[in-house]
């Protein structure tokens, strides 16, 4: 049995990804670039827990980054779950275009490829209001690590759409199609500019004088 991926050292899931394999591809890349930036968020949270300056919200710390600790996980096993969509996929668009049966699989394959991505789009959003709080709450000499986290996410989530619009396109269910790309629109027009806002305020933090 093949070393499920992200079990893998960095180097040899790089290796992967760059080879001509089908899998891992965008949609792994995306659930892993999302696990790294929530994971950055849990870092701060754990840097800050136990420190008497930040007494006050240590409850608060504490379960944000039990929060943070359940969405990395997940992320993480959507890289698996993301190259298991992919396969039926795959081998349906190696049947033959005069087997009767070519439409209805490939139609069912290509909604099901769509699952892995739109639930790491939820979870990178969640990750994000995550950032958001741990900039507010968390240590003052951990907002990079908040920021670059913030900034993995919106990566993560943008990354995570484009592979649902490259499977929506195809599919012959419009309403179906029209309904996952408005879902994802949706989660892009409000996270994206939330975690461009935690970014520009690390980084105006950062670089403000005195």
């Amino acid at each position: 049995m093949d070393t499920p991926f992200t079990e893998r050292t960095c180097e040899a899931f790089v290796a992967v990804l760059s080879s001509a394999a089908p899998v891992p591809g965008g949609g792994g890349a995306a659930a892993l670039v999302g696990a790294v930036g929530t994971a950055l968020g849990a870092m701060a949270g754990n840097l800050t827990a136990g420190r008497k300056k930040y007494a006050a919200v240590e409850e608060d710390i504490r379960a944000a980054v039990k929060r943070a600790e359940a969405l990395q996980k997940r992320l993480l096993e959507l890289v698996e779950e993301d190259a298991a969509g992919f396969e039926p996929l795959s081998r349906a668009y190696a049947i033959p275009k005069d087997d009767p049966s070519r439409g209805r699989v490939l139609e069912d394959a290509t909604a099901a490829a769509c699952r892995a991505p739109a639930e790491m789009m939820a979870l990178c959003c969640a990750s994000i209001e995550l950032l958001e709080e741990l900039l507010e709450k968390g240590s003052a000499g951990l907002v990079s690590d908040v920021g670059c986290g913030a900034l993995c996410c919106a990566a993560a989530l943008e990354s995570a759409s484009l592979n649902i619009f490259v499977n929506t396109r195809t599919l012959q269910d419009r309403s179906l199609a029209a309904h996952l790309d408005a879902q994802a629109d949706t989660l892009l027009c409000e996270y994206l500019p939330r975690a461009r806002r935690v970014a520009d305020e690390v980084g105006h933090r950062l670089r403000k004088e005195g």
